[in-house]
């Protein structure tokens, strides 16, 4: 198999088998634990922090290019994903009744971060095809909001590595996989509760996890321009990274068990992180 196959083998079983892995498990128990995808999404949040701050970043800063500039694809990989699901949030959240005034800034729950409950709303309320078709855009574009840059940290990891699927770079198609489960999870559940068909719900469920490849083909393209290139395609993908996983994931492992093990749970992930690196 060529590089670009076994990069977009990769990034498929990660993206597209994990997500739709996760929304199987919501069709075939129609509910979801809030204990578990909490610990499960905290603890692959801790081991991103590890893999961003202690590789990705560090190979970013060993291409030479300058600290400032490393600093600066960083920070762009953080504004441009922060805007993004502004911009969707914006848009979107008062279609959803109960996002009001009252409402917390942040997601009370998963299917409110990557918009699932919008595509549950429309279809409820049996809406026509076109507001169908208008909600299911938007969770697939929330959805690559996660999905792009953690594709792109598989392909920015695997063209710092000459090509080669190192350890690295499977550890975060491995960690990506397994944070896309409560993901899929949380797209199929409220998909099916609102009366579409669980074939349907978990067929749509895992083609949400295409953008992840698309991630890794840009990520590895960019990363394989020289010098600058990589460093400006591990800066973005971890900066992106970095606001997915302080911004996103913990806030909502938090909202959605109130406890202080998620905490521990990204500890630990930090802890194996750092043990896949440098063991």
């Amino acid at each position: 198999m060529g590089v670009i196959g076994t990069l977009i083998l990769t990034t498929a079983i990660a993206g597209i088998g994990g997500t739709g892995l996760g929304g199987l498990i919501g069709a075939l128990l129609q509910k979801d634990s809030n204990r578990t995808v909490s610990l499960l999404l905290s603890f692959a949040g801790g081991v991103m922090l590890s893999v961003v701050c202690f590789d990705l970043v560090i190979e970013a800063i060993e291409t030479n290019v300058g600290i400032l500039t490393v600093i600066a694809s960083i920070a762009i990989g953080v504004a441009v994903i922060y805007a993004l699901n502004y911009l969707i949030d914006k848009h979107t959240n008062h279609e959803v009744p109960h996002i009001d005034a009252s409402h917390p800034k942040t997601a009370d729950d998963l299917d409110e971060l990557i918009h699932s409950d919008h595509y549950s709303v429309h279809y409820a309320n049996k809406d026509n095809k076109f507001a169908l078709m208008i909600a299911g855009i938007v969770m697939a574009c929330a959805i690559a909001l996660h999905n792009v840059p953690e594709g792109m940290t598989i392909g920015a990891s695997y063209a710092s590595n000459d090509a080669v699927m190192g350890s690295s770079a499977l550890v975060l198609a491995v960690l990506i996989g397994l944070h896309n489960i409560p993901e899929g999870m949380a797209v199929s559940v409220p998909l099916i509760s609102g009366g579409m068909g669980k074939v349907k719900a978990v067929t749509m469920t895992a083609l949400s996890g295409l953008p992840t490849i698309i991630g890794a083909l840009l990520g590895f393209a960019i990363g394989e321009l020289g010098a600058m290139g990589l460093a400006l395609s591990l800066g973005f993908a971890s900066g992106a990274m970095l606001y997915v996983v302080f911004g996103e994931i913990l806030p909502q492992a938090i909202l959605m068990y109130h406890s202080k093990l998620p905490a521990f749970s990204a500890i630990v992930g930090m802890l194996l992180g750092l043990y896949i690196i440098f063991a």
